[in-house]
C-alpha cells in the first residue's frame, strides 16, 4: 500500500540494519554490500521536510522496533533508559503516586522539560505532579507499550522555539507502527536472581487493510509482575524491631515493645503487602492492560486522513512508612467514659499505611494532511486526552477519629486533560540565490485542566480527637468537670492536673499517610492557551544548511512570550561537518503544579514526620513566605560535529543549558508546637491562622517556588561500528557516552538547606554510558551491553554537621540470544544485571526503617534478573 504522507519511512542506515539483522528480524545476516548505499530518515527537529540523520543540525538518536524489542523491560521508561545515556528513571517505592507514575529526566532535567509525542503530535500529561523537588508533571511514557512503536527518536537539543513549551531538554517522538497486514505475538516471562519479583508480558500487534490505501494497526500488552523485597528488618534509634542489629539498644524505651513476645508475633501481621519486614522495599506488585492504534487512509494522490489513540489502565500497590507505637499516630486517647483508647487495639503489631493506585490514561488524535495543487503541505489535526489516578489506602487509620476509625480510605481522585486543535503548513519556495527554501508555519489552541476530586468524608474529617480534652473531662485549673467526675468514680484513672494523660492527647487529621482531599483543597484549575510559529530552513549552499525558528505563545495565566532558535550544519568533507544552534525557551506551571496539595510521611531530617505540601498560591503558603509560581525561561546552546572514517560513524555534541527561575520545592520547613523552637513554632502559627486542620500534628511543610537560576553542560558521545566477518557474520559495536552536570547560577540559600543544596548538584553520576555488542550468525544472534554509571555523592545534615558519603561507579551487564527456527518463530533468552551488581549501601543514615540502598538512586538495587521471551511472527 502507498503510505500516509509524513509517516516515517523505515530507518534506512547502516547502524539500523545492522541493528535490525543482530536482533534477529532476519535469519541470515544481511550482507555488507546492501546497507553502504542506505541513509536514515529522521522527522523530528525539522518542521515540515524529513531530514537524514547525518544531515540534521541538532542530534537525534533513532531506535527501531528490533532494538526496542531486545530491551527486557515492560515499561517504556526502562527501555529508553537503557538506550539513551542522557534519560534517566528510578525507582522510589515509598513515593505517593510516584510509585505509580515514575518521573524521569533528559540531560539532567525532569520530565516536564522534555516534550513528548507520539506520530509528532504533542502527548498529553499525566495526573500526578511529583511531590517535591522540580514537581515534575510530565506525560505517562509508561502508557506507551513498546509493542506499538515502529521507532523513537530522540532530539537531544531544545526545541520550544519548534514545538512549545516543555522542550527544553529536548524531545521524545514514538512513531507508532503502520502495517497494513501481519501479525506478531510475544509472551516473556522472567524473575530476579533473589526469587522474587516474578514478571510476565503478553505483547501483539496486528495490522489490517483498509481498503486498497489504508491500514490500521492495533498493539495491545498485558503485564503482571510480583513484588521484591531488598530491605531489611525496620530498625532505628527511636524504634528497633531487630534485636540483633547493633543499634537496638534494650535500654530504650521502645523495648517494653520490642522485648514482649505478644507484640514481636502480631508485628508480622502489619505489613498486608510482600515481605517479612514491617516495612517493605522494593518494586511494587503491578499489573496493566495497555491498547493502541494506529490508522491512516490516502483519500488521494495528495490527501491523507488518519488517526491514533490508546486505552490503558494499570494497577500498582506499595507501602508507606512504618507506625509503630507512640510515634505520634498510636497513641493513648481518652475516650467520652474516661476509659483508654489504643490504635494498638486494631493494629496490636502497629502498621505500614499500604497505598494502591489505578492510573487510567485515554487519546484519541486524528487530522486530514496532503499537499494543495500549489505545494502548499498542510496538516489539520485535533486531539484530546485525559490521565486519571484514583488512590486507595488501606491498613490505616484517621487517628482523630479514635476507635471509629475505619482502616480503608478513598482519599481522592487526580484528572489531569487536554484538548488541543493544531494547523501546520509547509512550502518550498524555490530561489536563485541558495536554492529550494522550506518555509513551516502553523497556529495552536490547547485547553487543559487539573482537577483534584475529593477523597471520602473519612479520609479527611477532623474527628474529635483533634483538639484536646474533646468530652470536656476537664475543667481549664486542672481539675475534673462534672463529666470527667462522673468517669472517675466509674474507675477512670483520668489524671486532670497532669499535663501528659491521655485526655490532653492530640493525633492526626485524615487517613495517615496521605489525608484525603477535603472540599477546601479540591477542585479545578483550568487554562487555555494559544501559539503561532513560524520556521524556515535551506541548503545555503552543498555544504552548508540553516535553520531559524519563531513562536509566540500566550497563556491565559501568564501572559505572552516570544521564543526563537537558529541552527546550522556545515560539512567541511563527506566525513566531516560541524553544527550547532542556539535557542530559547519558556515554560508555564502547569495547572497541577499551581494547584496541588498533599500531606505525606517524609524524611526532611533523616527522620519520618508528616510533611505538607501547598500550593505556592494558597493562603498557607502565602503565610510562610511563599510567592505565585512564574513561568521558567532558559537558553540552550550546542556545537558539535559528525565523523565518518571507513565503517567509524561518530557523533559529538557539547550543550550548555542555561535556565532561570527553576520550580522546585523548598527545603522542609519544620513546624513545632513548642513556643521556644523559633522559626518551627511561627510556622505552626501559620498554619493555624490558615485554619489548617490538624497543625499541631504536621511536622514539616513546603511549597514549590521559582527558587534559583542553574547552569547544565554536558556531552553527549554516539560511536558505531559493523564488523564483517568471512564466515557471513556481522558484529555491531554501539558506544553512547553522556556527562551531564548541572550547578546553581544564583543564590539558592533562601530556599534550599545545605544538604539539598549540596544533593541537587552531586546525587546523580556525571558521567552515564551504554556500550553494546550485538553479533549475529546465520539464525543466531547475541547482545551484549554494559551500563555504565559513573561516581556521585550524597550529603546528610546541615553546616558544620554536615557528613557525605561518595558512591562509586558500577557497571550493570545484560546479555541476550536469540535462535530463529524459521522466519516465524524465534526464541530468546537473556539475563539482566547478570553479576549480580548494586550500588553501595547507605552509610550516612539518609534512609531509614530498613532501607539498605538510596531508593532515588539511578542506578538498579534489585540485582540481576533473568527472563525467556517467544516470538511469532505470522
Amino acid at each position: 500500500m502507498k503510505k500516509v504522507p509524513g509517516s516515517t519511512r523505515f530507518k534506512r542506515s547502516l547502524l539500523a540494519l545492522a541493528v535490525s539483522a543482530a536482533a534477529g528480524s532476519v535469519p541470515q545476516a544481511m550482507a555488507a554490500e546492501e546497507a553502504l548505499d542506505l541513509e536514515e530518515v529522521i522527522i523530528t527537529g525539522s518542521r515540515g521536510k524529513p531530514r537524514t540523520v547525518s544531515d540534521s543540525p541538532v542530534p537525534v538518536d533513532v531506535f527501531t522496533a528490533d532494538s526496542i524489542e531486545e530491551v527486557a523491560y515492560t515499561d517504556t521508561n526502562d527501555v529508553i533508559k537503557t538506550l539513551v545515556p542522557s534519560f534517566n528513571v528510578s525507582r522510589q517505592p515509598i513515593s505517593d503516586g510516584g510509585t505509580f507514575i515514575r518521573p524521569a529526566q533528559l540531560r539532567g532535567m525532569p520530565t516536564d522539560k522534555t516534550l513528548v509525542l507520539v506520530n509528532s503530535k504533542r502527548r498529553h500529561r499525566a495526573a500526578l505532579v511529583e511531590i517535591g523537588d522540580s514537581g515534575t508533571q510530565g506525560p505517562d511514557i509508561a502508557t506507551i507499550p513498546s509493542v506499538a512503536l515502529k521507532s523513537v527518536e530522540v532530539l537531544r537539543d531544545g526545541a520550544a522555539a519548534q514545538y512549545g513549551s516543555d522542550a527544553i531538554a529536548g524531545v521524545l517522538n514514538f512513531i507508532l507502527k503502520d502495517n497494513s497486514d501481519g501479525a506478531t505475538l510475544t509472551v516473556e516471562s522472567g524473575e530476579f536472581s533473589e526469587g522474587d519479583g516474578f514478571q510476565t508480558t503478553v505483547q501483539g500487534n496486528m495490522g489490517f487493510a483498509l481498503g486498497e490505501t489504508g491500514f490500521l494497526s492495533v498493539s495491545a500488552e498485558w503485564s503482571e509482575a510480583d513484588a521484591t523485597e531488598r530491605g531489611e528488618q525496620y530498625c532505628g534509634s527511636w524504634f528497633c524491631l531487630d534485636q540483633n542489629n547493633p543499634i537496638y539498644d534494650p535500654t530504650a524505651g521502645y523495648a517494653v515493645f520490642t522485648e514482649d513476645p505478644a507484640f514481636q508475633a502480631a508485628t508480622s501481621k502489619a505489613n498486608i503487602g510482600f515481605g517479612d519486614n514491617v516495612q517493605p522495599w522494593g518494586q511494587p506488585e503491578s499489573e496493566a492492560v495497555r491498547l493502541f492504534f494506529n490508522a491512516g487512509y490516502d483519500i488521494s494522490d495528495s490527501m491523507s486522513v488518519y488517526a491514533f489513540g490508546n486505552y490503558s489502565e494499570s494497577e500498582a500497590n506499595g507501602s508507606f512508612y512504618y507506625r509503630y507505637p507512640y510515634n505520634g499516630t498510636i497513641e493513648d486517647l481518652r475516650e467520652a467514659d474516661g476509659s483508654i483508647y489504643s490504635p494498638l487495639e486494631k493494629f496490636p503489631g502497629g502498621f505500614t499505611p499500604r497505598f494502591f493506585g489505578k492510573v487510567f490514561d485515554y487519546s484519541l488524535a486524528g487530522g486530514l494532511r496532503g499537499t494543495l495543487d500549489n505545494g502548499l503541505g498542510y496538516d489539520l489535526s485535533a486531539r484530546s486526552g485525559e490521565s486519571k489516578v484514583e488512590y486507595t489506602l488501606k491498613n490505616t487509620i484517621n487517628p482523630s477519629l479514635g476507635p471509629d476509625s475505619p482502616i480503608s480510605f478513598r482519599p481522592g481522585d487526580l484528572i489531569n486533560e487536554e484538548t488541543q486543535l493544531q494547523a501546520d503548513f509547509s512550502y518550498e519556495v524555490d530561489t536563485s540565490s541558495v536554492g529550494p527554501v522550506l518555509l513551516a508555519f502553523g497556529l495552536s489552541y490547547m485547553d487543559e485542566s487539573y482537577e483534584i476530586a475529593g477523597g471520602s468524608e473519612e479520609s479527611y474529617v477532623a474527628g474529635p480527637y483533634a483538639v484536646q480534652d474533646p468530652w470536656g473531662l476537664c475543667n481549664a485549673d486542672g481539675s475534673a468537670s462534672s463529666a470527667g467526675l462522673s468517669a472517675i468514680a466509674g474507675g477512670s484513672s483520668l489524671d486532670c492536673a497532669n499535663p501528659d494523660d491521655p485526655v490532653f492527647q492530640v493525633v492526626g487529621v485524615g487517613s495517615n499517610g496521605f489525608p484525603g482531599y477535603s472540599p477546601e483543597y479540591s477542585g479545578t484549575y483550568d487554562r487555555d492557551s494559544y501559539a503561532a510559529y513560524f520556521d524556515v530552513s535551506a541548503d545555503v549552499t552543498d555544504k552548508l544548511f540553516l535553520q531559524a525558528a519563531i513562536r509566540y505563545e500566550d497563556y491565559s495565566d501568564f501572559g505572552d512570550e516570544l521564543v526563537g532558535k537558529l541552527a546550522g550544519k556545515y560539512d567541511f568533507t563527506d566525513n566531516f561537518g560541524v553544527r550547532a544552534s542556539v535557542g530559547t525557551g519558556f515554560r508555564a506551571p502547569t495547572p497541577g503544579q499551581q494547584g496541588t496539595t498533599n500531606v505525606s510521611t517524609r524524611l526532611p531530617n533523616g527522620f519520618p514526620v508528616a510533611t505538607g505540601l501547598f500550593p505556592a498560591s494558597s493562603d498557607v503558603a502565602l503565610a510562610l513566605g511563599s510567592s505565585p509560581l512564574d513561568p521558567e525561561t532558559s537558553t540552550n546552546y550546542s556545537m558539535g560535529f559528525t565523523y565518518t572514517v571507513g565503517a567509524l560513524d561518530m557523533t559529538v555534541d557539547f550543550y550548555r543549558i542555561d535556565m532561570s527561575d527553576r520550580t522546585y520545592a523548598v527545603s522542609t520547613l519544620d513546624v513545632s508546637t513548642d513556643p521556644d523552637s523559633g522559626s518551627a513554632y511561627d510556622n505552626y502559627l501559620a498554619l493555624a491562622g490558615a485554619g489548617v486542620s490538624g497543625a499541631e500534628t504536621i511536622g514539616g511543610v513546603f511549597y514549590f517556588a521559582n527558587a534559583f537560576d542553574t547552569v547544565t553542560e554536558g556531552v553527549d558521545i554516539v560511536a558505531t561500528y559493523p564488523l564483517e566477518w568471512s564466515t557471513g557474520g556481522v558484529t555491531t559495536l554501539t558506544a553512547s557516552l553522556n556527562y551531564n552536570k548541572s550547578e546553581f547560577d544564583s543564590d539558592p540559600s533562601e530556599f534550599l538547606n545545605d544538604e539539598d543544596q549540596f544533593d541537587f548538584e552531586n546525587f546523580d553520576p556525571n558521567w552515564r554510558g551504554v556500550f553494546t555488542a550485538r553479533h549475529t550468525q546465520g539464525p543466531f544472534s547475541l547482545m551484549a551491553r554494559a551500563n555504565y554509571y559513573g561516581e556521585s555523592e550524597n550529603a546528610q545534615g546541615n553546616g558544620d554537621s554536615q557528613t557525605t558519603q561518595k558512591y562509586g561507579s558500577e557497571i550493570l551487564v545484560d546479555v541476550e540470544g536469540r535462535y530463529f527456527f524459521n522466519d516465524n518463530l524465534s526464541v530468546s533468552l537473556g539475563g539482566r544485571n547478570i553479576f549480580d551488581t548494586y550500588p553501595d549501601e547507605d552509610e550516612l543514615g539518609d534512609m531509614c526503617c530498613g532501607a539498605i540502598y538510596m531508593s532515588a538512586s539511578v542506578v538498579s538495587w534489585q540485582g540481576s534478573y533473568y527472563y525467556a521471551r517467544l516470538n511469532l511472527d505470522f
